[in-house]
């Protein structure tokens, strides 16, 4: 199954709004974009707890890791600087 990617208008480093999900209200700048899932990562949002095995290889130690989850582009919005409050286009 071929994943097709969709053009998509958030980019990294703009600054959105969360609008759905357990995160909403809360802002924050793009830190990754996924356009073949439709995803993006922002940093400090959607933290999540993640178990890691101990790496013989390199050293590192188990143990619990916190890391930013992605959202899904639908459940944010760009933020516009003039207003404060999301926007659907891209402001020039």
């Amino acid at each position: 199954m071929e994943a097709t990617t969709t053009k998509m208008k958030l980019k990294k480093g703009d600054q959105i709004v969360v609008i759905a999900g357990k995160e909403k209200g809360k802002t924050g700048t793009i830190s990754k974009v996924s356009p073949a899932t439709n995803h993006v990562v922002v940093a400090g949002l959607n933290m999540i707890k993640k178990a890691t095995k101990p790496n013989t290889q390199t050293g590192e130690g188990g143990g619990i890791v916190e890391k930013e989850a992605p959202i899904h582009a639908s459940n944010v919005m760009l933020l516009d600087p003039k207003t404060g409050k999301g926007t659907r286009h891209r402001s020039k």
